[in-house]
């Protein structure tokens, strides 16, 4: 627990330091959500929750209590939450090819959507690889956080942060979506409800730390770079699921 805590409040502290450089980017990076402490409070607790649980015996009751109801209604498992953690963010590139416009170019919200990804899945993977939390079903121990419920919620908070000024309820959606992955997660009993709570708020805080640092990353990596075309779409090997991403500049 201590490795995992202590991981989580060096995400949060970098924050403040990324902010700084942000603020001294130019105005004309509107397109870019500004960092507000408010913000970090849902996601905070959410993870908060997931750490807590860990080693609360009262977390880890209702993390019992929760899985042996869901088991006790279980009639078959639904694999659709492999593929319904994608379907927020995919939803952003499908709703640009129709012609509904969200806030970024593809460039711009691909470069988002990559760097959120890189955030939450390092933060997922080390966070497994250094925990020893068991899956409900007992298939290994690498069940904190949940992998799945971070993808779809920080696929949820880009379709919400490409889309809100056109109309919030594709970010509602987006968001009903990611929370039925999480819920599907239990319901095939591969994750406590502890998992799903750190997993969201993992997601949804790799977005906006994504958007918060765009600037920075936009003027320092991307400067000579006007223009991209590329595509994203998951994949899956026999084993594993995953994001691809192929860009050209």
């Amino acid at each position: 627990m201590k490795k995992t805590t202590l991981l989580i409040f060096l995400i949060l502290g970098t924050l403040n330091v990324f902010s700084q450089n942000i603020k001294t980017d130019s105005l004309k990076q509107k397109e870019n959500i500004k960092f507000k402490y408010e913000t970090l409070i849902v996601p905070t607790v959410l993870i908060g929750y997931g750490i807590v649980g860990l080693e609360s015996h009262t977390l880890e009751s209702i993390n019992t209590n929760t899985r042996d109801e869901i088991i006790e209604n279980i009639d078959n498992k639904f694999t659709i939450d492999d593929f319904s953690q994608y379907s927020p963010f995919l939803t952003v590139y499908g709703l640009n090819a129709i012609g509904i416009k969200g806030k970024n170019n593809f460039k711009d919200r691909t470069i988002i959507l990559g760097t959120a990804y890189l955030i939450m899945g390092g933060t997922v993977n080390i966070i497994k690889r250094t925990g020893n939390v068991e899956r409900p079903d007992g298939s290994s121990k690498n069940s904190f956080p949940s992998g799945h419920t971070a993808t779809a919620f920080m696929g949820a908070e880009f379709l919400y942060q490409e889309y809100k000024d056109v109309s919030i309820w594709y970010g509602v959606a987006g968001y009903v979506v990611a929370t039925g992955t999480g819920m599907f997660r239990m319901y095939n009993n591969r994750h406590w409800l502890t998992d799903v709570a750190a997993g969201a708020g993992i997601g949804i805080l790799s977005t906006k730390i994504a958007y918060w640092i765009h600037p920075l990353i936009k003027r320092t990596i991307f400067k000579d770079r006007e223009s991209a075309n590329g595509i994203v779409m998951p994949f899956y090997n026999g084993r594993e699921y995953g994001l691809g991403l192929s860009m050209t500049f």
